[in-house]
């Protein structure tokens, strides 16, 4: 009963000093990757970079405890990153106080998600996700994550549009004619030094490597510059008129706002048809309003973000900024490039944030997060929910593919019900401790593998050193460039792109490969709304599977080389013209009982010579009542054209349903045959009497070719 709920009792067994040591040395190196990345994921999601650092000390430990898989190393993950943030950037700003606890709610309602369908048994859910539509949905997510981090790698800042391609081409644009060469030399650099470790030293943490150096870099060159005026160090006129504009445009939207969000209250509470009609008509009015000044707003922002200035330093310390292409620019200046920093805020005109370096991670809070329950809205849960459901099924499926995989070379036992309840309790757990959404990691814990881990206690100590980070450490991490973080991200999904899984599918069946393109273009076509793609490709394949069964194979069999009997149609084979062996492949039920009676029915009209049908029922492994129904249909039908029929290899759950309901005695129980061999071998001298066949089909193999030679 212990075991059964504290699952990790079992790493006790056999466990000395020496295993504690290689635990720890695999802990230590997975929490010497799992740091940065995090960091980047958490800006992937749309978090703070220090996010990530609170999903990584509570989630990998958790998981181990309350899991399954002794190598699997839970935290942050590209995919479930990317999908946070398409799931949070509708209802709130991104990297807002409201976005980070819709966040952290996401990853209670993931968590509780998880653990009911562990504890309810129900790990087979997940094969709702078939994998087609799992490597197009994985494919397309790498490339929209990398592409996603190029304003970051070219150092430019811009407004996301409505589509991700629509967001791709402004970066594009302003990259063209305002990159920050710098930041991009800094992650070019780090791309350069993960690459060349991972080809020539794999074992050293190549992450870690490039995190430091870049970072020594930052801070010995003074990559960040930043500093603060008022409106008068800023000599131009069209400059501060822009801000002034800005500002207004933006402080106009807050109060309409206030009168939506009063008036969707006043709507709630109202029954009357026509009063609910006003009330709608006046929230679409300001919904039209709020939309036309965020798109004045993002207009005179970006106008804000393209103007370049040369710093000029006054008398007595003061600083003077003109714009590039002011003819003032020939006074000596620092030999930077600087821009205004703007965000969706107004800018104070006394307090203007400039910046003439790259941009790096800041200020990281030092200490553990505030411990806590966090906030519950209904409304929004509401909202979100479908994203939860996904994100629930998308990161217990990379969770237990890697645990799988890892389970195959430890010869460990492995339970995909346990690995859900431990993948919820990190969840649940984690966000009390201030934490998005988080699975198992690929790259983590093919690391911890290869370090050696023997037992979960190395995801303990992965944990017990991002606390150590997060109480001692923080201040290293504030130079880290964010071009660094891109890079890392960048770096990281290369290994989800894989082409030859669209070729694998399409070899099984064509619509497998079919349903894995289309999965891919709809999830590029319709990002940031990741559930969409997803849901087209789900859809997909249930369209598929049911398809397949309203149509099950039904086959006239003959006898082959081989002295089984097989497809005739498929194998060229003649068919006996006075017996017709039919297979059907499937459960006998409500979609598809009508097609086997057609199926014989085009028997029956074709054959003019046909004097009994034999059904195999080897391939029917179930039946109901409306499958039962078409049979005792069929049997009447085929009696009444005074063709008899018989039935061969009926399973026992077949043959329960036929002797609960009577239909085995309209059958006659010597109609009953337990192989296809007896059925033939009991029918064929009858059905062939009087009959001008010199070789049936059915005892002799008869190719069509050699017949009609």
């Amino acid at each position: 009963m212990l075991k059964l709920f504290f699952p990790f009792i079992e790493w006790f067994k056999d466990y000395n000093s020496e295993t504690l040591r290689t635990d720890f040395l695999s802990g230590l190196t997975v929490a010497l990757v799992l740091i940065p990345q995090s960091m980047a994921y958490a800006q992937l999601a749309g978090l703070p970079a220090y996010y990530g650092l609170y999903a990584s000390f509570l989630p990998p430990m958790i998981a181990a405890l309350f899991g399954s898989s002794r190598q699997l190393a839970t935290g942050p993950v590209a995919v479930v990153s990317l999908m946070t943030a398409a799931s949070l950037s509708p209802l709130a700003s991104t990297g807002s106080e409201g976005y980070i606890a819709y966040a952290i709610m996401l990853a209670l309602m993931v968590g509780a998600f998880q653990f009911l369908l562990g504890i309810l048994r129900l790990g087979l859910v997940v094969n709702f996700l078939s994998h087609p539509v799992v490597n197009g949905f994985t494919n397309a997510a790498a490339i929209i994550i990398a592409s996603s981090q190029l304003s970051k790698l070219f150092g430019v800042n811009i407004d996301k549009a409505a589509h991700h391609y629509e967001t791709i081409m402004r970066v594009i644009t302003a990259a063209i004619h305002y990159t920050h060469w710098p930041t991009f030399f800094m992650g070019a650099l780090a791309f350069a030094i993960m690459y060349i470790l991972k080809r020539i030293a794999p074992k050293i943490p190549n992450v870690l490597v490039a995190v430091v150096v870049t970072t020594l870099i930052s801070w010995g060159t003074g990559f960040e510059k930043n500093t603060v005026v008022d409106i008068s160090s800023i000599k131009s006129e069209d400059v501060g008129e822009t801000i002034q504009t800005f500002n207004e445009t933006v402080t106009a939207i807050n109060p309409l706002s206030e009168k939506r969000t009063e008036a969707g209250k006043i709507l709630d509470t109202l029954h009357d048809p026509i009063e609910r009609i006003n009330v709608q008509h006046e929230i679409n009015v300001y919904s039209l309003q709020i939309e036309l000044l965020e798109k004045n707003a993002q207009k005179y922002r970006e106008k804000i973000r393209n103007f370049l200035f040369n710093k000029v330093n006054g008398t007595q310390g003061s600083m003077n900024f003109y714009l590039k292409t002011d003819p003032e620019n020939g006074l000596d200046t620092d030999g930077r490039t600087w821009r205004i920093k703007v965000k969706n805020n107004p800018i104070s005109l006394d307090n203007i944030n400039m910046s003439g370096g790259g941009a790096v991670v800041g200020n990281i809070p030092k200490g553990l997060p505030s411990f806590g329950i966090p906030q519950i809205n209904l409304k929004i849960i509401t909202q979100m929910f479908p994203y939860a459901v996904i994100i629930s099924l998308l990161g217990f499926m990379e969770a237990i593919s890697i645990a799988k995989a890892m389970a195959a070379k430890t010869g460990q036992r492995l339970d995909p019900n346990q690995e859900l309840i431990g993948q919820g309790l990190a969840n649940i757990l984690g966000s009390f401790g201030r934490s998005y959404p988080v699975s198992g990691s690929f790259s983590r814990s093919a690391v911890n593998l290869q370090a050696g881990a023997i037992s979960g206690f190395s995801s303990v100590f992965t944990s017990c050193i991002v606390v150590i980070a997060l109480l001692f450490f923080t201040p290293l991490l504030y130079h880290l460039p964010q071009a660094v973080l891109a890079a890392v991200i960048m770096m990281a999904v290369i290994g989800l792109i894989n082409i030859s899984g669209f070729i694998h599918a399409w070899r099984a069946q064509w619509y497998d490969g079919a349903i894995s393109i289309i999965t891919f273009i709809f999830t590029l076509a319709f990002a940031p709304h990741l559930d969409k793609g997803i849901m087209i490709g789900v859809l997909l394949s249930l369209g598929v599977f049911l398809y397949k069964s309203m149509r099950p194979g039904v086959a006239s069999l003959s006898r082959h080389t081989d002295e089984d009997f097989r497809d005739s149609m498929i194998n060229e084979l003649m068919e006996c013209e006075y017996v017709d062996l039919i297979r059907f492949e499937g459960t006998l039920f409500f979609a598809n009982a009508s097609y086997l009676e057609d199926k014989i029915n085009e028997r029956i009209l074709a054959k003019k010579n046909l004097r009994h049908i034999i059904i195999a029922c080897n391939g029917i492994n179930d039946m109901d009542a409306s499958g039962e129904e078409a049979l005792s249909l069929v049997i009447d039908r085929v009696r009444s054209a005074g063709i008899d029929i018989s039935f061969s290899g009926i399973n026992e759950s077949v043959m329960t349903v036929l002797e609960r309901t009577h239909l085995l005695e309209k059958i006659g129980p010597s109609h009953i045959y337990p192989t296809m061999e007896k059925a033939i071998c009991s029918v064929h001298e009858t059905a062939h009497k009087g009959g001008t066949e010199e070789q049936c089909p059915l005892t002799t193999v008869c190719h069509i070719a050699q017949t009609m030679k």
